[in-house]
């Protein structure tokens, strides 16, 4: 029987797989994602955006081990960390652990990814929570249990979720300094081996630079550093990096600055979500299934087969939705927040659309935004001088990328022409503060 298994990737090159790691990728949950596209509806903007969440879990669990290797190398332990660390002979298992965490740390993704999760699930429920769901269903945890040596199903869910998103579903799961640890390899949002797969995958097929980096630089120099607690009483491990490797963690931030921009915040792709989200609306009469043998069911095969049909025929449920994301009617950027406006009045998007909505209709007009959390990511840094300092004290490049923001005013194409002739005509009367009249 063979033991190992390889996969060829654009990204890596090379995937390699143990037999244990295959019956994972062989598995329902996993062979589901062949057909969810990793960047939702995007295809239709850039063309070579057609790749799925399947491969990116292959290659998240790649960067994975790599990323574990480079940590747990005994010349590259701390020394105020090695009294923290696991024994040699436990090391070979959290591996396993890590691995298969980030193969699994996807497999939850609705139809279409991002694209519709925030409005379409129950409230509580989100796609970590369905990986969590599907990590402990039946037929996953049987491949754990069966590995060998076995795996503890409870710590590939710990791991390939976090424990920031499972506190949120599940707050009475407890994770050790360790487990949090391991998780922030996958999920975190310094140097997640998530992120940093998906900004070079999306990068490659959406056919953009922006996304590239010296990840292999990044990878070398990644390691576990101390920090201390308030007091100085404690020391916690947490992942970092060598003062050589900062340079490229600056990349690494820029890159995910400008894929937003000018990738994920497209206009015309957001555009497409809402078409796509519209119909979604009607389609489920509700909200998506949160019983895992139900949401294996839906791809994005069934939704787009079910697109296509709604489209051509007007009695069919969303078919007005339909029609715009099949027939390429969608949506036409408006109107974009711009500071000279906010300066005028910090209110004016919210004036200006309320304004177009009652002279056009609200099934004409739509509001798209994005409030970013804080951009700047603090992580620590091991100078040569041997002391650790905060990435933020040592890079103002780090201090000064912004945040990816940006509030859209979208409409009909068949009155584009009428309601920018109106925003013309009217924009600085309605974002204009009404003075007071002194008394």
């Amino acid at each position: 029987m063979k033991h190992n298994h390889e996969f060829r990737d654009p990204i890596h090159v090379f995937v390699t797989l143990d037999s244990d790691e295959r019956r994972v990728v062989d598995s329902r949950p996993f062979q589901r994602l062949r057909y969810v596209h990793q960047l939702a509806a995007s295809y239709l903007v850039f063309s070579g955006a057609t790749h799925r969440r399947f491969e990116h879990s292959l290659g998240v669990m790649h960067l994975a081990g790599q990323v574990f290797d480079v940590v747990m190398a005994p010349e590259n332990v701390h020394h105020l960390i090695r009294p923290e660390m696991p024994g040699a002979h436990q090391l070979g298992y959290w591996r396993r652990v890590v691995r298969l965490a980030a193969l699994c740390h996807d497999i939850g993704h609705l139809p279409f990814s991002h694209a519709a999760e925030h409005e379409l699930l129950p409230e509580g429920w989100n796609h970590e929570r369905l990986s969590f769901a599907l990590i402990n269903s039946d037929e996953m945890r049987a491949i754990f249990l069966n590995s060998v040596p076995p795996i503890n199903p409870d710590h590939v869910a710990k791991i390939a979720i976090g424990q920031k998103k499972l506190s949120e579903f599940a707050p009475d799961v407890s994770f050790s300094v360790w487990e949090t640890l391991l998780s922030e390899i996958i999920v975190g949002d310094a140097f997640g081996v998530d992120r940093i797969d998906y900004l070079l995958r999306d990068a490659y097929h959406a056919g953009v630079v922006y996304g590239r980096f010296d990840h292999h630089r990044l990878l070398q120099t990644l390691r576990i550093l101390p920090l201390s607690d308030q007091e100085g009483d404690s020391i916690e491990p947490w992942l970092g990096i060598e003062s050589g490797g900062l340079e490229a963690a600056e990349a690494m931030s820029l890159a995910r600055y400008f894929m937003y921009k000018q990738v994920y915040f497209h206009r015309v792709r957001r555009a497409y979500d809402i078409h796509l989200k519209d119909f979604l609306k009607d389609w489920l009469a509700g909200k998506f299934p949160t019983d895992i043998q139900e949401h294996l069911k839906l791809t994005d095969n069934e939704v787009m087969a079910a697109l296509l049909s709604a489209a051509r025929d007007a009695s069919q449920k969303g078919h007005i939705h339909a029609r715009r994301f099949v027939d390429r009617q969608h949506f036409k950027m408006l109107y974009e927040r711009t500071p000279s406006d906010q300066k005028v009045n910090r209110a004016a998007t919210d004036l200006l659309f309320d304004e177009l909505v009652r002279e056009f209709g609200a099934d004409c007009i739509r509001r798209d935004s994005y409030t970013p959390r804080a951009a700047s990511l603090g992580f620590p840094v091991l100078r040569a001088d041997n002391r650790i300092e905060s990435s933020i004290n040592l890079s103002e490049t780090l201090q000064k990328i912004p945040s990816a923001t940006f509030d859209l005013i979208l409409c009909d194409r068949t009155i584009l022409t009428r309601a920018t002739s109106f925003l013309k005509a009217n924009r600085e009367k309605i974002i204009t503060p009404v003075k007071e009249v002194a008394s």
